[in-house]
């Protein structure tokens, strides 16, 4: 379990470098009047990193020394429908410090005691959208082994082997959407689009959800800062660096398209860009 919690803040991605500025996955369509849209941040946990600079830059333009990220998760509702879009850290590190060598990470609360504050259960998720295969990203996904599973299909060839996260989704008859080499309308009404952005992993994917108040884009770990973003750093253990570069271009032409609230998901300062739990932006 440690190995794959380290991998949780190490690997790949697969993006040509003319993928179209648009989702692929009929983004264009407007959200049915029906299905009213909310989304809700989860605390799946949080680091701190013993060297940010040599950990997540290639090309060493971060400041160096210690530095702290969070690992959020989302709750997209769709009307009565939910996507939990990634899982955080395992519940087995619930309430204490965990040196996993460049990383300590701690759990304060685990997703369902967060989910029964919102008088929800594991059974009443839909869809677990997993952005990437790391541990950091997947660590209580079989908590939820009722909902379909939402992943790239690299990632989750990938992830197989003795300490496989998605063991409940193995099985004849399971239900998984693989994305494989294209956006994916999750609801089918245009409204919550998983988008294919390769290099961190190679089946890494961020989300669009689409708000009545506006846009909002959820980066996975194409980012793990804000000075990742200004710099278009890439870490060093990424799974391709031109197929990141081409992400980071395709991203941000959507992002300016739809004039998303870019949220990256391990940056602390961008907590507040959602209202607090258990409030939901809608």
């Amino acid at each position: 379990m440690e190995r794959m919690l380290i991998l949780g803040i190490v690997a790949a991605l697969t993006l040509s470098a003319g993928a179209s500025a648009q989702p692929r996955a009929s983004a264009s369509a407007q959200p049915r009047a029906s299905a009213s849209i909310g989304i809700v941040r989860l605390d799946c946990g949080n680091g701190t990193v013993k060297n940010f600079d040599a950990f997540f830059s290639d090309t060493h333009e971060y400041p160096a020394g210690p530095r702290v990220i969070t690992d959020s998760c989302y709750l997209v509702r769709h009307g009565s429908d939910y996507l939990l879009w990634d899982t955080g850290f395992p519940a087995a590190i619930k309430g204490k410090s965990n040196d996993m060598g460049a990383i300590v990470a701690r759990l304060d609360k685990t997703i369902p005691e967060q989910l029964a504050v919102l008088r929800l259960t594991p059974s009443d998720i839909d869809v677990v959208g997993i952005s990437h295969m790391h541990g950091d990203h997947v660590g209580q996904a079989a908590d939820f082994p009722g909902a379909k599973l939402l992943i790239g299909k690299k990632d989750l060839d990938l992830s197989k082997g003795p300490e496989d996260p998605f063991g409940p989704w193995r099985g004849a008859g399971a239900r998984v959407q693989p994305m494989d080499g294209g956006d994916v309308d999750v609801f089918g009404d245009g409204s919550v689009i998983a988008l294919n952005l390769p290099g961190h992993t190679p089946g890494h994917m961020a989300l669009l959800v689409k708000l009545a108040s506006g846009n909002v884009m959820l980066t996975g770990d194409l980012y793990h800062s804000t000075i990742a973003r200004q710099l278009k750093g890439v870490p060093p253990f990424n799974s391709s660096r031109a197929e990141t570069l081409a992400s980071i271009d395709r991203f941000e032409r959507l992002a300016r398209s739809y004039r998303a609230k870019v949220i990256i998901q391990h940056e602390p300062a961008d907590i507040v860009k959602l209202p607090a739990f258990p409030r939901e932006a809608r």
